[in-house]
């Protein structure tokens, strides 16, 4: 029987494997008074971590989550984001993720430092962590993540406003931290093609959403919320349900 001259699949050659699966939170602590569900309380966070856990699942940070998937080691992994960089990340979060032995991006506002979510007006004021939080997350193995200056909608933002919210977030940040910050968020979860072409001008790695809509790219990433209602049973069906529809993550 004849040789044949075509090349084989090289099966040793590893996947990507399934699409990552990025779970967004916000603000850990009471959420007797939360009108725009940033909110969910210590309790329902370890029962969320544990659920995960006891599934075999382990929540990673962003950054590690990809770099996994690229080598097609991705499988068990789950993306755990918490955005705007509140100081109860510190008190009530950062705990609960030692406690189950996960990790997490924490995407802060280097413009807000000290200072209060001021863009939510008819919620309660909550306290953002300062540069020394910062710093302490960080030293506690969590990825630092730019979310912009001042949690501005980068697809209402001019040339300047989005040149400052992007690429002067990241300087700051890594005076901060004394590290290269690779991700990037966006406010909202608002993205654009202008926006996205900005972050990647700006020499970040990736850069999260919430729906991103027609953009297909690493500067585009999707991601699930996780609120309080979210018992074991709704965490399965979200996870179950969401696809990230990324090509060459």
């Amino acid at each position: 029987m004849p040789r044949s001259d075509t090349p084989r699949p090289d099966r040793s050659r590893r996947r990507p494997g399934p699409p990552p699966w990025v779970a967004m939170y916000h603000s850990v602590d009471d959420c007797s008074h939360d009108p725009y569900r940033v909110t969910v309380s210590p309790r329902r966070l370890d029962q969320q971590l544990g659920w995960l856990s006891r599934r075999g699942l382990r929540g990673v940070g962003v950054r590690e989550l990809l770099a996994a998937r690229a080598r097609g080691e991705a499988q068990n992994l789950v993306g755990l984001t918490f955005d705007d960089g509140y100081a109860d990340f510190l008190t009530h979060a950062l705990p609960l993720l030692h406690r189950h032995g996960f990790g997490a991006t924490l995407f802060v506002l280097p413009g807000r430092l000290g200072g209060d979510n001021a863009w939510d007006p008819h919620g309660p004021r909550k306290p953002l962590l300062s540069a020394e939080g910062i710093r302490q997350a960080a030293a506690e193995g969590i990825e630092i993540g730019s979310h912009g200056l001042t949690h501005m909608d980068l697809t209402r933002a001019d040339n300047a406003q989005l040149r400052a919210e992007v690429s002067d977030s990241r300087a700051l940040l890594s005076e901060v931290t004394g590290a290269h910050i690779h991700g990037f968020c966006y406010p909202y979860g608002r993205v654009d093609h202008r926006a996205a072409d900005a972050v990647r001008q700006a020499g970040y790695s990736y850069a999260c959403a919430t729906g991103p809509g027609d953009l297909n790219s690493p500067y585009a990433l999707p991601r699930v919320h996780v609120g309080e209602r979210d018992t074991a049973w709704r965490l399965h069906l979200k996870r179950r349900l969401h696809r990230h529809p990324v090509d060459g993550v």
